[in-house]
């Protein structure tokens, strides 16, 4: 058995817009400490993240990377003056934040970052419900909306990254969505915060049978659509605390396949139901993508 000091371990976080989920994890991908820091403004979430990884590397947890998978949108090309910066993110207080410099000063280690979305992705595609996709989409509905990519393996990036929860979508009648940016976009309609304000309550206090479950369903079901119409993925992974809603996933399949109206042909021994699917790795997917992409080196 390998000594604390023989190990190897690897920072790793999850920052989203409501919580940073920080953590050590060992080469054998178990969680070895862990903590939640709310996200508030920068200069306060981040000092409190930096204390919880000098504590860990007093504990004996050493490491020399941490891999951030970030809410966004970012700035990923490793050529401009502002790489591993957060850009025009509608989190207020955020914008601009060159998260990787701060964070690689503070800890005296390498730091690697690409999309929450992107990583949880990769993580999925590898250990979870997208193994073997030569194309994985994991989704996840929480405080907003965001889409990662990977094909053969490899985060999608192009021109920036997949923003793919501003995709706009056709709201159902009486519905008006609330996104800054573009109102009726998936994110205007069916992030958590967008359900909050539409119905005039906290998502999670509306009833089993309340219409918004069903405009959800609709609402990600279209979504649903236009990837499967524009990617063509083997998987799409429906994850965040939206989707925690018993019954919502099947109800979006129900969607998706009314609005693809057997337009497509699948593979034998295919259904919606094995494309359209939940996190293999639970509330997990997240923090050992940001593990994943420490991995993903070249």
């Amino acid at each position: 058995m390998k000594t604390l000091e023989k190990m190897q371990y690897v920072a790793v976080i999850e920052a989203g817009g409501t919580k940073f989920n920080c953590a050590i994890i060992d080469e054998n991908k178990e969680i070895i400490a862990q903590t939640r820091i709310d996200t508030t403004i920068p200069d306060e979430t981040l000092a409190q993240v930096i204390v919880f990884f000098n504590k860990q590397k007093q504990a004996g947890y050493n490491f020399n990377i941490l891999g951030l998978a970030c809410f966004g949108p970012l700035d990923l090309h490793k050529n401009s003056a502002h790489y591993g910066s957060i850009t025009s993110t509608p989190k207020a207080g955020w914008s601009n934040t060159p998260i990787v410099s701060l964070l690689k000063e503070a800890l005296k280690c390498d730091v690697v970052i690409d999309t929450d979305v992107n990583a949880a992705a990769i993580a999925e595609n590898k250990w979870g419900n997208a193994q073997g996709a030569d194309v994985a989409i994991y989704i996840t509905i929480g405080t907003g909306v965001g889409g990662g990519v990977v094909i053969n393996g490899k985060p999608l990036h192009g021109l920036i990254h997949p923003e793919i929860g501003h995709i706009l979508i056709n709201a159902p009648k009486g519905i008006q969505g609330v996104c800054p940016f573009h109102e009726n976009c998936v994110e205007g309609l069916a992030s958590g915060r967008s359900m909050s304000k539409i119905w005039n309550q906290p998502a999670e206090t509306l009833s089993d049978d309340h219409l918004a479950w069903d405009i959800q369903a609709q609402v990600l079901g279209t979504f649903c659509h236009n990837l499967l119409l524009s990617f063509s993925p083997q998987k799409i992974i429906l994850g965040g605390g939206v989707m925690n809603k018993p019954g919502l996933i099947d109800k979006v399949i129900t969607y998706t396949e009314h609005s693809l109206s057997e337009y497509l042909t699948l593979p034998d021994n295919v259904k919606l139901k094995d494309i359209i699917a939940s996190p293999g790795l639970g509330q997990h997917s997240g923090l050992l993508g940001a593990y994943a992409l420490t991995l993903n080196i070249s």
